[in-house]
């Protein structure tokens, strides 16, 4: 009620003052005060030599500075050298490790070839009437006549050039120009204004125009030999690309008339141990041992004894005798799963001779990523494998080469494979493919297309290395019976004798084989081995050494981010919020400040502080006055408790 005395509550005990904090309690994160003592804690308690050497001579300058040009020598040697030891690490060097092993080894796969293209039932009177052009432009360019029934007059050229396009031309090969000044300043002295011109003068080549004429070069050849092989060969492609399936008949595909003995360690194949497909270049060929055998054949002992032996029937059949011009059998080694590139890897063997191929097999693991450019399956190749075989490099290539031509030319190379769909090139419906071909063909050569730098070697690659031994088979002494054998047996002709046949036996020189694989020189447990011994040769400590010197980083940037801060505070309060906050402690009880502004602790009869011991404080942060009860002005003590007293309106 009004009027009514409140009964005040008797003032509790004041609050006791913090104790101050003693020498022995440390906090639970400290930083030093300066520079000077964070560097001089760190020299006498690091476990770097020659550290405390840079505080234990401070006395003496001479030395102090003596160690300190020192201490930043040997700091920017290791620096240096640590330098160079990424440099090496980044580098990706890569060691060779060559290991021999000995074991049963599988026996790679070997294709023979009759190096006999064939000649097609369904195409024959095409080839026989390019052979029959064929011989009338041998006669008209080299007076050449084969088969006693060409005629000999002018017209026979001109029937020729509207019979088949592009014809075979002889061309005079352009004089230097220091040879055609030479010819003017003699022109007087010459008689005839037509001399004869030698025929080494004259280059053979047939003319190759784009599709609307406008652009025309001619493929020349110094030889007149490769001229008419090249040129059989162009038109060859082109009436050999009019068949749908590339395939033989199936009469020509016995093996019996091509092989007349198989036997691979000392017992006879069967149909089961060959895959058979044709190239029109080279003919049939046969693959033994290859991915689509029921067994793999596997050595087990080397020597010419326990490999493959082959008898094989070398006569030259009047196939096409103008696209063919050696005779023997064209023979490769390779995988299992690669395809044999008869142009790349094969080697002709030579007929009435007994030639021996021994083979040492070397596997290669190259490291991929950043050790080495190579790819571990292709996959990462951007070259669509058209073989659908394992990658190669040489599949990668002739790919490239494909997709280019179909990009290019509108039509597919005959001999590599195509995409589904594409079709092969033919000058009755593509007549500017040649002209293309030629043209990419020396842009490939010169790596204009990017194939050899696209196609990266594989990462895993096994050859096999080879050497041959030739000698005469049958001998002079021998050779009566073994040929009768051969007629009675496989109809062998007789009067062909050793120019019809030829033996060759491949086997493995030695059963060990060597496998070269890298490895990193450099690895990470080696990069930190050599960075741990350069620390301990310059400074002889420790991975804890190198914590020190990162807690030293540590309380660098602490004390600099603190200095900063202060310096901060320091601009932001103002004067005049200064004397605010100054009043403010003055009227804060001792007890409620903070014990860092009070150097002794504060009894609770001492009186309140005056403006004496008020102006000697700095000014801390406003809200330190609100942590305590706030005193009134002196002689008003009770209107300022009463003015706070809980309740009164």
């Amino acid at each position: 009620m009004k009027g009514d005395k409140r009964e005040e509550p008797e003032p509790g005990p004041e609050p006791a003052a913090p104790p101050p904090p003693t020498e022995e309690e440390e906090a639970l994160l400290e930083f030093h005060h300066s520079y000077r003592e964070l560097f001089q804690f760190f020299c006498n308690n690091t476990t770097i030599h020659g550290a405390i050497r840079l505080v234990c001579s401070q006395h003496n300058r001479m030395k102090t500075a003596f160690w300190a040009v020192l201490w930043l020598c040997t700091f920017g040697m290791m620096y240096w050298q640590f330098g160079l030891l990424f440099g090496e690490y980044f580098s990706y060097p890569v060691s060779l490790n060559i290991n021999l092993n000995s074991e049963k080894l599988v026996f790679p796969a070997v294709t023979v070839c009759t190096l006999n293209p064939y000649r097609y039932t369904e195409i024959k009177e095409e080839l026989e009437e390019l052979d029959r052009i064929t011989e009338q432009t041998l006669f008209d360019l080299y007076k050449y006549n084969s088969s006693n029934t060409l005629v000999a007059h002018a017209r026979g050229r001109r029937d020729l050039r509207e019979s088949l396009p592009h014809p075979l031309q002889r061309l005079p090969v352009p004089a230097p120009p220091h040879a055609a000044s030479r010819v003017r300043r003699s022109g007087s002295s010459l008689r005839d204004n037509n001399p004869q011109v030698n025929r080494k003068d004259w280059k053979i080549g047939f003319q190759l125009c784009n599709q609307n004429k406008s652009d025309c070069f001619y493929q020349t050849y110094s030889s007149g030999v490769d001229a008419v092989r090249e040129w059989y060969r162009f038109h060859y492609i082109n009436i050999l690309s009019r068949r749908q399936d590339t395939s033989p008949s199936l009469e020509e595909d016995a093996l019996g008339k091509f092989i007349f003995a198989c036997r691979f360690n000392q017992a006879s194949c069967n149909e089961a141990n060959y895959s058979h497909f044709h190239h029109p270049m080279y003919g049939n060929c046969y693959t033994f041992n290859d991915k689509n055998s029921s067994n793999l054949w596997m050595s087990s002992i080397s020597g010419v004894n326990n490999g493959l032996s082959l008898t094989l029937r070398t006569e030259q059949n009047d196939f096409i005798p103008l696209l063919s011009t050696v005779t023997g059998a064209r023979v490769m080694v390779h995988g299992q799963d690669e395809p044999a590139f008869m142009d790349d890897g094969g080697f002709n063997l030579r007929p009435g001779m007994e030639t021996s191929i021994s083979m040492s097999k070397e596997a290669v693991a190259r490291l991929g990523g950043d050790y080495g450019d190579c790819t571990k399956n292709g996959s990462d190749v951007p070259v669509e494998n058209l073989y659908g075989t394992k990658y190669t490099q040489q599949v990668c290539i002739h790919s490239c080469f494909q997709v280019n031509m179909i990009r290019e030319c509108g039509c597919a190379y005959i001999f590599y494979p195509p995409p589904r769909g594409v079709e092969f090139c033919d000058y009755r419906k593509h007549n500017s493919w040649g002209y293309c071909y030629y043209k990419l063909q020396d842009a490939f050569s010169s790596d204009r297309l990017g194939c050899f730098t696209k196609c990266r070697k594989p990462c895993s690659v096994t050859t096999y290395k080879l050497s041959a031994g030739y000698s005469r088979w049958p001998s002079v002494t021998s050779q009566d019976w073994v040929f009768k054998m051969l007629s009675r047996q496989n109809n062998y002709t007789i009067k062909n004798k050793r120019d019809g046949v030829a033996k060759l036996n491949i086997f493995f020189k030695e059963l060990n084989y060597k496998t070269n694989s890298e490895s990193p020189s450099v690895t990470t447990v080696t990069l930190l081995s050599n960075l741990g011994s350069q620390w301990s040769l310059w400074f002889g400590s420790s991975v804890l050494s190198v914590v020190e010197v990162a807690e030293l980083i540590f309380d660098l940037l602490a004390i600099t981010f603190l200095m900063l801060l202060r310096r901060f505070q320091s601009q932001y309060w103002s004067p005049g919020r200064g004397r605010r906050g100054a009043q403010e402690v003055a009227s804060t009880p001792a007890s409620s400040l903070p014990s860092r502004f009070c150097p002794h602790p504060a009894s609770p009869s001492s009186s309140p502080p005056g403006p004496a011991t008020s102006l000697a404080l700095s000014a801390p942060p406003p809200a330190y006055a609100t942590l305590g009860p706030r005193l009134a002005p002196s002689g008003s003590t009770e209107a300022s408790s009463s003015a706070h007293t809980p309740g009164e309106p």
